[in-house]
């Protein structure tokens, strides 16, 4: 295929409540919407680059600047057979995996499209319904921690992730765990703690929690292993692992007993399809993460979590879950036994609603293969 035109879209995304972790309260989100026009087919990626560099080295202006500089003019106007043709062109590119992300998943979607193929079915899913998890963020108390758990319990998911921090952990688990003791329970620290903090992890063992993630630090591999070897309860790796060499080094290492894949964070979906298979040969099962993506990329997750050793529930909420606009149709929903239907339409299989999407955009940059680049 031949992309002549493509196009970015700066976006930004106002959330119903105020989402609090370890890093930080995020009240809106701000990502890169990349559309790719060839041969009468339109591709949809979203690069899931925030605002800060809280989570991620890269932010929306360090993206824009990677993809319009670098990885665009690799490809616009170029005879790709394959998404791997793409990334062939610009594999000299180091790191940016974000940036990278955002191109590959409109790529992707563009040529499932142009084979009458779901991007399910082209990224070799098995699944027509994935089950869905939901995150919660930091709450002032346990008390409304548990009226939150409540209600999305009533919405059907089926797992539940907190996000705790320093101060808002042992005593919230705790008092989780009186009400819902048979509750399918996942902690998040976002790397807010330290080997110090072992017997705190130690004592969190208590609980049954199917996994705690990314408890140490952001770039961390070896000392999780410590930890790890210290605890009972599975640990999941998520900022530290950015390749299948990250994944290998933490499964090796006996580092964590649960991946958490996420496209963004790893480059794109054929390095998450890597990840997935290596982590099936050792028995690793893998689940997909969520960056608060728009239905762009939440298709995206939808497809890429219908692949076979994606046997836990992922972050995979509904639309609603935290915007109160969204910019596909159809939105995105959980059914009442806590799945979610994968789209089996050609690509993304959900149309982008470009009337919302305008709403959202603060910038945005056109670059052709004929007339140059334009902006408004």
């Amino acid at each position: 295929m031949r992309f002549d035109r493509i196009e970015l879209i700066h976006i930004k995304m106002i959330l119903r409540a105020p989402f609090v972790t370890s890093m930080g309260v995020e009240s809106d989100e701000e990502h890169i919407i990349v559309r790719v026009d060839g041969e009468g087919v339109t591709g949809w990626g979203e690069s899931v680059a925030e605002g800060t560099p809280f989570y991620s080295y890269e932010t929306v202006p360090t993206a824009w600047h990677i993809l319009s500089d670098f990885l665009i003019p690799s490809v616009l106007g170029k005879d790709l057979k394959s998404v791997a043709d793409a990334l062939e062109l610009y594999s000299k590119v180091r790191g940016h995996m974000m940036a990278k992300a955002g191109l590959e998943a409109a790529l992707w979607d563009a040529f499932a499209k142009s084979q009458n193929l779901s991007l399910s079915g082209i990224l070799g899913g098995v699944r027509k319904k994935i089950d869905a998890g939901v995150s919660i963020g930091i709450q002032e108390s346990a008390e409304v921690m548990i009226r939150k758990v409540e209600g999305y319990l009533k919405e059907g998911y089926r797992r539940i992730k907190i996000k705790i921090a320093p101060g808002n952990d042992f005593h919230v688990v705790e008092a989780l765990r009186k009400v819902y003791p048979d509750l399918q329970l996942w902690v998040d620290a976002n790397s807010a703690y330290t080997l110090k903090d072992t017997d705190l992890f130690k004592k969190l063992d208590i609980f049954g929690l199917e996994l705690i993630e990314q408890p140490l630090g952001y770039n961390d591999i070896y000392e999780h292993s410590k930890l790890q070897k210290q605890i009972k309860t599975a640990l999941c790796l998520d900022e530290s692992v950015h390749s299948l060499a990250d994944t290998c080094a933490g499964i090796e290492l006996g580092s964590c007993r649960i991946i958490n894949i996420k496209p963004g964070r790893v480059g794109g979906f054929t390095e998450a399809k890597l990840i997935h298979d290596y982590c099936a040969s050792k028995d690793v099962p893998v689940w997909c993460g969520g960056m608060l993506e728009s239905g762009i990329g939440r298709a995206g997750n939808v497809a890429l979590a219908s692949l076979p050793n994606f046997t836990l529930p992922g972050d995979i909420s509904s639309s609603n879950r935290h915007y109160l606009e969204e910019i596909v149709e159809p939105a995105f929903l959980i059914n009442s036994d806590g799945t979610m239907n994968v789209p089996v339409g050609p690509g993304i299989g959900v149309e982008v609603n470009l009337s919302q999407l305008k709403k959202m955009t603060v910038r945005s940059e056109v670059f052709s293969a004929s007339q140059g680049i334009s902006g408004i």
